[in-house]
């Protein structure tokens, strides 16, 4: 029999959404099409049922971690605070499995990409805290979206982000600088034991960073890198990067002929 080449796997942990009178499992579309148009590999959506769900039978089938953004908001109990604004949307089913999972992926040297809410999990899972609203820390800009504005326009360059030399995000795309887009409320406002800027706005704020002693690919950016990522280099350099890890991470994993 001819062995088949096969793509990587990457775990893409889905939000719980309630439509109806039901709730959903749900993971974005241009997350799914990120992954498997700019880094080459198989997305794999897994549902936020971490009660049902063993973190090591998930692991064994794992080249690849994805962690996105989402509508909701990490729980800030999480980093031992009280919601600040009841109205946003938060996602317990989600932080259940994510908080968890990105530990022991990072820890077992499988991949990880992280945007957005995904970022912000990891610095919680580390210990961080987290800015509930970004716009009402003095000193710090407003770094949501028009929500009024067309989705091109909520996802289109906002301002620059200035690169820690040397970092492993400078080393990926060969810069100082690039322009981000920025739909976020929340951000980092304690690092995570562990972590290292990576990337800063203009404001201060972190805007990507990376986990100091792993031994695979870590990345966690505040932006939307997915956005429309095969017409932006930077970004597309980004998934790259990360699909050449998750291929390695599989070659490494599999069985000999």
């Amino acid at each position: 029999m001819i062995k088949t080449k096969r793509k990587p796997v990457v775990l893409i942990p889905a939000d719980l959404k309630q439509m109806g009178d039901h709730p959903f499992h749900v993971a974005g579309h241009k997350y799914l099409i990120a992954v498997a148009e700019a880094a080459g590999a198989l997305p794999l959506v897994v549902p936020a049922i971490s009660d049902l769900i063993e973190i090591d039978d998930l692991l064994a089938i794992a080249d690849g971690v994805l962690l996105t953004g989402a509508v909701s908001n990490v729980h800030p109990s999480h980093f031992s605070q009280e919601v600040h604004n009841p109205k946003l949307p938060l996602d317990p089913a989600r932080d259940a499995l994510t908080l968890q999972l990105v530990q022991a992926a990072i820890k077992a040297e499988v991949p990880v990409l992280a945007i957005c809410r995904g970022f912000q999990e990891i610095n919680v899972a580390f210990g961080g805290s987290l800015h509930q609203a970004v716009h009402e820390v003095t000193g710090l800009n407003d770094h949501r979206e028009a929500k009024d504005a067309p989705v091109d326009k909520q996802y289109g360059h906002s301002h620059s982000i200035d690169l820690v030399a040397d970092g492993e995000l400078a080393k990926i795309l060969g810069a100082k600088q690039m322009m981000v887009n920025s739909i976020h409320g929340q951000g980092i406002d304690r690092l995570g034991t562990g972590l290292i800027a990576e990337a800063y706005a203009p404001d201060g704020l972190v805007e990507a960073i990376h986990v100091e002693n792993a031994k695979a690919f870590t990345l966690g950016v505040q932006w939307h890198p997915e956005w429309k990522v095969t017409e932006n280099p930077q970004y597309l350099a980004i998934f790259k990067a990360f699909g050449d890890a998750c291929r390695l991470r599989m070659r490494r994993h599999e069985p000999p002929d």
